[in-house]
C-alpha cells in the first residue's frame, strides 16, 4: 500500500459513497469511534491497495472527499475506538466493515473465526479482542454512479381495495421456471421474462410482495451443514441488493425489473427487516454496525451494555430511538421509494420498530413515517407482533397502515379443519375484522388477510399434512410451529385413496375461495394457485432447493383455473372489496340490509345461533345496492346481491333460499364441489332448499339485480 492519494475535508451529508461527477464523497456515522480509516481495494477486491483516514468529524460524522476516485472503486471501513463490551463498545480495526449506507456488495460473504471481534472458544469469551484480519472474507462495498433512465414508466397507484397481493421469492419463483433463461434463473430479471409477467397478469394479481432482498448472510450453523438462509430475514445492509440476486450490477437490474413489472401495471412491494441484523448477540461477529457505533446501533441492556435487548429471537434489536439509526431506516425507505421506484414495503416484526420510551406505538419511527411526504403515500404494511414480552399488537398500528391479519389466518383454518364453535369469529374476519381494525376511520383494507404465507404451510399442504416435517433442515424436526391448525382429510402426507384426493383439492378450493371473497386485501402465497407443495416443511427458510422452489412442470390446472375465477369475480364485483365496514342496517331506499347472516332454514341469525358450539356452517347475504361511493365523481357503484354459503360439516347443510325481498330466483356462480363454471345452470327460486355439498363452499347470484358498474369492469345491465 504505497499510494497516498489526496483528500479534502468533503462534507458530512449525504452518508455512504456519493459520486458527483468529478470525484466520491465518503461519510460515516459514528459517535464514539476515535479514528476511522477508508480502505480501497482492487478491482477483485481480492487486495487492499490504500488505507486513508477520514479526515474530518463533523457532527458525529467522519467524511472526506477524493476527487480522483471513480464509480465501481470497492471499499471498506475499519474502525478505531474502545473495546470495552460491558460500556456497550467493541471496536476492532482489525476487522473490515461494510458501510451501513454501501449501495452494491461486490464478492462473497465467508464465515471464518476472524469475523468475530473476540476470540472464539476463550473462556473470556467476548471479553477479550481478537486481533486477525478478516478482509479476505467480506464482501467489498462498490461506488455506483446511480443513474438510469426510467422513461414514461409510472408507478401503478392500485387502490387498496382493488389490490390482490402475491407473496414471492425472486429465486423460489423463477428457478424452475421454463420460459426463464438459465443465467437468469433465482434473479431480478428473472421476473422480467415474459413468462413470469404473463402468469401474473392472467392469474389477475396486482402486486407482488418480495420476500427480503437486502444484502444479508446465512448463519453459520446453516452453511455447516450445506444449507444457507433462503428467506433472507438475516440482513447486513439496508441499501444493497443481495448479490445473489442479480448479475454484474443490482442497481441495472433491480431497476430493470421494477420498470417491466410496472409497464404491466404490477406493483412492487418489498418485505424489509429494520428490527435486527446478522450480527446476532455479543457472541456474534463484527461485519458493519457493532464495529462502527455498537452502542449506538443496537438496544442494549440497562445496567450492563455487554448485552443485548432480543425483541427479534435473533440476537439483537436496532435501535430506532437513536436520531441516527432512524434517519439510516427512513433514508433506507426513501431510497427504495423514490430512486428504485418501489411502491410498498412490508415490515417484517414491526412490534420492535413501534417500540418507544414509553412503550409501544409511543415511536420515533412511526410519528417519522407518518409526515414523511414520500413514505405516507406509499403502501404500508406490518407484521404487528416481535417475540417481546407485549409484542401481538394487532389492530394497533395507526391509520394508514394494513396489517398482516394473523387471526384471519387461523380462525379461516379452524373452521375449514372442521372446528365447532367458532363461526362468530369467522364472521368478524370475513367482514373485514371490524372489531380490531375498525376505530380511527381505518377501512377493510386495515385487514391484510392470508391464509398461507412463506412462514408456514403451502395450502396443499395444509389440506395433506397435520404435523410438520422439517427434517430436512437438521434440527431433529423441532424448528417451525406445531400449532398449524391443519387437517389431512384422513390421512397424512401422499395418499393412495381417489375419495381423499378429491376432498383435498375441494378442501384448498374452499381456502381460496374464503380468502378472495373476504372484505380486506388478499394475499396468496405464490404457487398457491397451482398447488405447490413443500413435503409438509413449515419452516422452509433454508431450503434454497426443490422444496422452495415452485415447480412450474407440476401445475393442478384445476386450481390455476378456478383461482382466476375467483380473482374475476372479485374484481367485477366491489361488493366483495366494500371501502367501508358493514353496519348491518337497511340500505337506504332499499329492502335489503348491507349484510344478512342467515341460518340453513333460510331466517336471519339470532343470538343464540351464534353461539352453537356444533355450528360447523355459515351463511350471509351481501346487499350490492349503493355498495361503494367513488370518491372521485361521488357516483353509487351499483352491483349485484350475492349470497355466500359455507359448509365445513362432513355431510351436506340443504340452505333454504332467502325469501321474496331477496329476489325471485337464485344462480350459482362458484360452487367448490362443482368445477363447471356455473353448476348445472338451473336457476334456485327463493323457498327451495340448496344442497350445498359436504366440507364445500357455493356463490349464488340473485337473479334480476343490477350488475356491477365498477370502472373498468362493466357487465352492463340484466332486467
Amino acid at each position: 500500500m504505497t499510494m497516498r492519494r489526496r483528500i479534502l475535508p468533503g462534507s458530512s451529508y449525504p452518508l455512504g459513497a456519493t459520486w458527483d461527477g468529478n470525484g466520491v464523497n465518503f461519510a460515516l456515522f459514528s459517535a464514539h469511534a476515535q479514528r476511522v480509516e477508508l480502505c480501497l481495494f482492487d478491482s477483485h477486491g481480492l487486495r487492499e491497495v490504500e488505507r486513508i483516514a477520514l479526515p474530518e468529524y463533523s457532527d458525529e460524522v467522519w467524511h472526506g472527499y477524493l476527487p480522483d476516485i471513480r464509480p465501481g472503486q470497492l471499499y471498506g471501513y475499519r474502525v478505531s475506538g474502545p473495546y470495552d463490551p460491558h460500556a456497550g463498545h467493541r471496536f476492532n480495526s482489525h476487522k473490515l466493515l461494510i458501510d451501513p449506507y454501501a449501495r452494491e456488495l461486490s464478492g462473497s460473504f465467508e464465515w471464518s473465526d476472524a469475523h468475530f471481534g473476540f476470540r472464539p472458544g476463550s473462556p473470556r469469551q467476548d471479553l477479550l479482542m481478537d486481533r486477525r484480519d478478516n478482509a479476505r472474507f467480506m464482501p467489498k462495498c462498490r461506488v455506483l454512479d446511480s443513474a438510469f433512465t426510467w422513461g414514461d414508466t409510472r408507478k401503478p397507484h392500485v387502490p387498496w381495495s382493488e389490490t390482490v397481493v402475491y407473496e414471492a421469492h425472486v429465486r423460489g419463483l423463477t428457478m424452475k421456471h421454463p420460459g426463464v433463461p438459465q443465467s437468469m434463473r433465482g434473479t431480478f430479471l428473472g421476473l422480467t421474462q415474459p413468462g413470469v409477467i404473463e402468469h401474473l397478469k392472467r392469474l389477475g394479481v396486482t402486486t407482488i410482495e418480495l420476500l427480503p432482498i437486502h444484502a444479508m448472510v446465512s448463519e453459520r450453523h446453516l452453511t455447516e451443514k450445506g444449507l444457507r438462509n433462503f428467506w433472507g430475514y438475516n440482513p447486513i445492509g439496508f441499501f444493497a441488493a443481495e448479490p445473489r440476486y442479480y448479475g454484474a450490477h443490482a442497481h441495472g437490474d433491480f431497476r430493470t425489473m421494477i420498470k417491466r413489472l410496472h409497464d404491466s401495471d404490477i406493483e412492487v412491494i418489498l418485505d424489509v427487516v429494520y428490527n435486527h441484523t446478522a450480527e446476532g448477540n455479543h457472541l456474534g461477529p463484527t461485519l458493519s454496525f457493532r464495529g462502527i457505533d455498537n452502542a449506538s446501533y443496537y438496544l442494549l441492556t440497562p445496567g450492563d451494555s455487554r448485552w443485548y435487548e432480543n425483541y427479534s429471537g435473533c440476537g439483537n434489536t436496532l435501535n430506532l430511538g437513536h436520531p441516527r439509526v432512524l434517519q439510516m431506516v427512513m433514508d433506507s425507505l426513501r431510497y427504495w421509494a423514490e430512486e428504485m421506484q418501489v411502491d410498498g414495503f412490508r415490515f417484517d416484526l414491526a412490534a420492535s420498530l413501534a417500540r418507544g420510551s414509553t412503550g409501544f406505538g409511543a415511536s420515533a419511527f412511526l410519528e417519522a413515517v407518518r409526515q414523511d411526504p414520500v413514505l405516507s403515500k406509499v403502501k404500508l404494511i406490518s407484521e404487528p407482533w416481535d417475540l417481546g414480552g407485549d409484542g401481538y399488537r394487532l389492530g394497533g398500528f395507526p391509520p394508514g397502515w394494513s396489517e398482516w391479519n394473523g387471526r384471519y389466518r387461523d380462525t379461516v383454518r379452524r373452521f375449514w379443519s372442521g372446528e365447532g364453535g367458532v363461526i362468530g369469529d369467522l364472521a368478524s374476519r370475513l367482514t373485514g375484522s371490524s372489531d380490531i381494525f375498525g376505530w380511527g376511520g381505518r377501512r377493510p383494507w386495515a385487514s391484510l388477510n392470508f391464509v398461507t404465507c412463506h412462514d408456514g404451510f403451502t395450502m396443499r399442504d395444509l389440506v395433506t399434512f397435520e404435523r410438520k416435517h422439517n427434517e430436512a433442515n437438521g434440527e431433529a424436526n423441532k424448528d417451525g410451529t406445531d400449532a398449524n391448525y391443519a387437517w389431512n382429510c384422513g390421512h397424512e402426507g401422499q395418499s393412495p385413496y381417489p375419495e381423499i384426493r378429491e376432498l383435498r383439492k375441494r378442501q384448498a378450493r374452499n381456502l381460496m375461495a374464503t380468502l378472495l371473497l373476504s372484505q380486506g386485501v388478499p394475499m396468496i402465497l405464490a404457487g398457491d394457485e397451482m398447488g405447490r407443495t413443500q413435503k409438509g416443511n413449515n419452516n422452509a427458510y433454508c431450503q434454497d432447493n426443490e422444496i422452495s422452489w415452485v415447480d412450474w412442470s407440476d401445475v393442478d390446472e384445476e386450481m390455476l383455473a378456478f383461482t382466476r375465477r375467483l380473482i374475476r369475480l372479485r374484481k367485477r364485483h366491489p361488493v366483495f372489496r366494500r371501502p367501508r365496514f358493514f353496519e348491518g342496517k337497511p340500505i337506504p331506499n332499499s329492502t335489503l340490509k348491507d349484510i344478512v347472516w342467515i341460518t340453513p332454514d333460510g331466517r336471519e341469525m339470532s343470538h343464540a345461533d351464534w353461539t352453537l358450539p356444533y355450528a360447523r356452517s355459515l351463511g350471509f347475504v351481501l346487499g350490492g345496492e349503493s355498495c361503494a361511493i367513488d370518491n372521485l365523481t361521488g357516483r353509487e357503484e351499483m352491483d349485484d346481491t350475492f349470497m355466500v354459503l359455507l359448509n365445513a360439516y362432513h355431510e351436506a347443510v340443504p340452505y333454504t333460499l332467502p325469501p321474496a325481498n331477496f329476489g325471485r330466483s337464485w344462480e350459482v356462480v362458484i360452487d367448490t364441489g362443482d368445477l363447471r363454471p356455473n353448476g348445472d345452470g338451473t336457476q334456485w327460486a327463493a323457498g327451495i332448499k340448496y344442497p350445498l355439498k359436504p366440507r364445500s363452499l357455493a356463490v349464488l347470484r340473485r337473479s334480476g339485480a343490477v350488475r356491477t358498474l365498477n370502472r373498468g369492469h362493466d357487465e352492463g345491465k340484466k332486467s
